[in-house]
Order: C-alpha cells, then structure tokens, then sequence
C-alpha cells in the first residue's frame, strides 16, 4: 500500500483525514477533461487515463458517492468515459454542462435542461467570429466551446476570440467561460461549484473531494471551501497544468495530471479498505 501524498493546506489534511474516517458518507467529485482524462487537440478523442476508471470502480464500493462534474454534456462525458460499461459504477452520478444535466448510473436516466435560445443565436454567428483564427467550434447542443489548441497559433487566437466572444455572450445573455485554450458559451446560472453544494446535500456527505484542472473549477473549489465552513471538511486537488497554474493557489494538493489523479485515487481505494 502507498502512502497518500500529504495536502498543503490545513484545510486540506482535515479534509484527507475526514475522508478516511468516515468512507461511507464521503462525496468523490470530479472533473473529466484535463482530470480524468488528458487534454486532446480533437475533444471527442478524449479518454480517461487507463487507470482512472479502475479506481474509480474501487472507491465506489466503499464511499457514498461518486460524480464527474463536467462542462460536456452529461451523455458525451458517458460515452467518452466508458462509465455506462461498469457494473461497478452502479451509482456514479455524472452532472453535465456544469450541473444543469444529469445522469444516473443506477437507472439509465438522463435529464436536461429545455434548449436556450441565446444559445440557438450565438450558434447562428460563431463560424463568421472565428472563420479566421484557426479555431473550431464544438457545439454541446445547450453550450458552444471554441477550441484554439489547433490554430497555428493557440494562445494569440485564444486572446484576439476572447472580447467578441463577451460581446457575442453579452448580446445573447450567455455567461462566457474561458479554460485551457478553449472559450466556452453557456447559459447563465449553474456552475460546477452549485452542482457540487447540491451533490454534498443530497448524499448528506461528510466529507468531500473535488478534482480539477480548469478556470471552470474554481467555482468547485470554492464549494469545498464553503462546505468546511459548514462542518463538511474537503480536499481540494488540483491536477497538474503549466496552462492554469493559478489552480494551484486555490487548492490543497497539486497532482500531475490525470496519471496522478488516477494514482491517487487508487492509493485512496488501498487506504479505504
């Protein structure tokens, strides 16, 4: 059995020994793209690292709950992950389009939101905004993402997209949500860190986790925070990115990516037996 790595923070090894003590009222949340799995120039390439999934199958024997949390559609973040595939997941939880869709393992069910006609709008204008930056637009049917990992030049397509695009989410009252070269449109009023409240409520947790690599997390993050305040301790775990290296301020123990969220959920899985 490893040892687990130690937080930074005090918040942090509180959250780590709460997690340990009481396993079965523990929330496992996590993010997907950048956490679970690594960062690809297509998205739909996207896979969890083959690690992640195993220990996840490990944890959910012995925890009250866990979720993936994630930007994507519920049901792409199903399909990509894999996770309609094990038995061992009967009761993960994956909230999609950061909280505002769910599905449940257990039964199969989906639920969404009804379409945004800001989004219907924006989508109607996007291809002329970025015709000429290189970038390529991923329509999440209630969400549109414009990737500039592939332009011939990522980081200057990302800051010339950033302001029409506020404009563009201005105009049609969308919220803009920036990330890992990516520029995301979405409709107001659910973020990953009410998606996670909610989650910790209704599991009645005791303790909680929340991994993630992206600016879309630190609403996740801040949970947490709040969610100590309330008695519930957290571990807040970062994974790992020279792209958004102010994650790392906001969390408690910095891991090297999905390989390193992937080992630690295993080392936790020994640690719960």
């Amino acid at each position: 059995m490893g040892s687990l790595p130690v937080p930074t923070t005090d918040a942090g090894r509180a959250g780590l020994a709460a997690l340990l003590d009481q396993p079965g009222r523990a929330l496992i949340a996590l993010d997907f793209d950048g956490t679970l799995a690594p960062i690809v120039a297509d998205p739909e390439q996207a896979r969890p690292h083959p690690d992640a999934v195993p220990a996840l199958a490990r944890l959910a024997g012995r925890v009250a709950a866990v979720a993936i949390v994630t930007g994507r559609p519920a049901r792409v973040a199903v399909r990509l992950g894999g996770f309609a595939d094990h038995p061992e997941l009967a009761g993960l939880v994956v909230l999609g389009a950061y909280g505002a869709e769910r599905w449940d393992a257990a039964t199969g069910e989906l639920r969404t939101p009804p379409p945004h006609a800001g989004v219907a709008a924006a989508r109607e204008e996007l291809p002329a905004l970025v015709a000429e930056s290189g970038a390529f637009v991923e329509d999440k049917g209630n969400a549109l993402a414009v990737h500039t990992r592939r332009a011939p030049d990522p980081a200057d397509a990302f800051a010339a997209l950033r302001d029409p695009m506020a404009a563009l989410a201005a105009r049609h009252r969308l919220t803009l949500e920036p990330g890992r070269l990516v520029l995301e449109l979405r409709p107001p009023g659910m973020d990953k860190g009410a998606a996670l409240t909610a989650l910790a409520r209704d599991t009645n947790a005791a303790a909680v986790l929340y991994a993630g690599d992206d600016l879309g997390d630190l609403a996740a993050f801040e949970a947490v925070a709040g969610l100590a305040g309330s008695g519930v301790p957290g571990l807040r775990v970062c994974s790992g990115s020279a792209e958004v290296a102010e994650l790392t301020a906001a969390t408690d123990l910095t891991v090297p990516g999905p390989a390193g969220v992937a080992a630690l959920l295993s080392t936790l899985a020994d640690h719960m037996s």
